[in-house]
């Protein structure tokens, strides 16, 4: 499953558009979960779309949901099981305005849902043209970029260069887990659309907290085990600040953390916390084993894997990455310090 969202107007039609005309060879399943009457793809659908479900002239098929997700999507395995429909993977194409954290909680909670689908990413549009207006103006706008696994900026022909070289510095103080890259017209490679594996439990924790270096300055003010940047640097291009509510912190620590501790106190933040913490994710080094341990949440459901043995040259240091609306780093830096053997 791979779930496309970014707000109206940012390009995601067209990046699916792209994506399905592709000679993939994979049949590809579409959930639309639109606003309005009209049918966005009428031009590349070849049947009548009274229809809940339309087959499409390359084999792939689309459905709009008329009721909940999670009965479409159950809908959409039993025919697959019976044999009434072939699909590879399903996109679901989000509404512009809607916060994709219930729909990727849907993905860990329900049984059905979690017997026949692997969410694999949540692949976020951002109109160059429009995202600063709108990353002022819009919560959902900033949750949708916290949420994702990749930044797509479109449109950005549209503007100068400094206006792009202002915006992709904000984008990834807000969440260093996912790459950002310009795409025209939804030209995007399927290898950065498709398989992304955001979801998967593996140990490689794409955290970069230098991102936002600007010369010397920016290890100024960390001289403990855990360092955090300022997410108001916005390049050169950008004189106003605007302080934005989806943050992102980095949170490392040399020693190992003691198991039950941790446990504990990630219980009662997610409990308290959780609605505001989109996604986060860790590779710790803990007491009592040699293996990496790997978690990754979003909201309150998160869940952990062991990972691969650490090397014996490697440094065993844990990073955590949390990306949420006004996060509580104090709690949460306290907690963690406090959770270390």
């Amino acid at each position: 499953m791979t779930i496309l969202t970014g707000f109206l107007g940012s390009g995601k039609t067209t990046l699916l558009k792209r994506v399905l005309s592709e000679a993939h060879g994979q049949k590809i399943a579409v959930i639309e979960n639109e606003f309005g009457e009209e049918n966005i793809d009428n031009d590349i659908l070849i049947s009548d779309s009274e229809e809940q479900i339309i087959q499409m002239s390359n084999g792939c098929i689309c459905c709009t949901i008329r009721e909940d997700l999670r009965s479409t999507l159950t809908m959409l395995a039993a025919k697959k099981h019976e044999g009434l429909l072939d699909f590879d993977r399903i996109i679901i194409e989000t509404t512009g305005v809607a916060d994709p954290g219930p729909v990727a909680q849907t993905f860990f909670m329900d049984e059905d849902v979690v017997e026949s689908y692997v969410l694999d990413s949540i692949v976020t549009l951002v109109d160059a043209k429009h995202a600063t207006q709108q990353l002022n103006d819009r919560q959902e706008v900033r949750r949708q970029v916290g949420f994702a696994d990749r930044i797509f900026v479109s449109k950005a022909d549209l503007v100068d260069a400094e206006t792009v070289e202002a915006l992709i510095p904000r984008l990834r103080s807000m969440n260093p887990r996912a790459p950002v890259e310009t795409v025209h017209f939804g030209e995007a490679p399927l290898t950065k659309v498709l398989d992304l594996q955001g979801f998967n439990l593996n140990a490689k924790l794409d955290v970069d907290p230098d991102f936002l270096k600007e010369g010397d300055d920016a290890h100024d003010h960390c001289e403990h085990e855990h360092c955090d940047h300022p997410s108001h640097r916005h390049g050169h291009g950008s004189h106003h600040h605007h302080d934005d509510d989806v943050k992102s912190f980095v949170y490392k620590a040399d020693r190992p953390f003691d198991p039950r501790r941790l446990e504990d106190f990630l219980g009662a933040v997610v409990e308290v916390h959780g609605p505001k913490m989109l996604r986060y994710k860790g590779v710790l080094d803990m007491k009592g084993t040699d293996r990496k341990v790997i978690f990754q949440g979003v909201h309150q459901v998160m869940g952990s894997d062991l990972g691969p043995e650490w090397k014996p040259d490697e440094v065993r240091q844990s990073k955590m990455v949390f990306i949420g609306v006004d996060l509580p780093k104090e709690i949460l830096e306290e907690g963690l310090s406090q959770s270390l053997a």
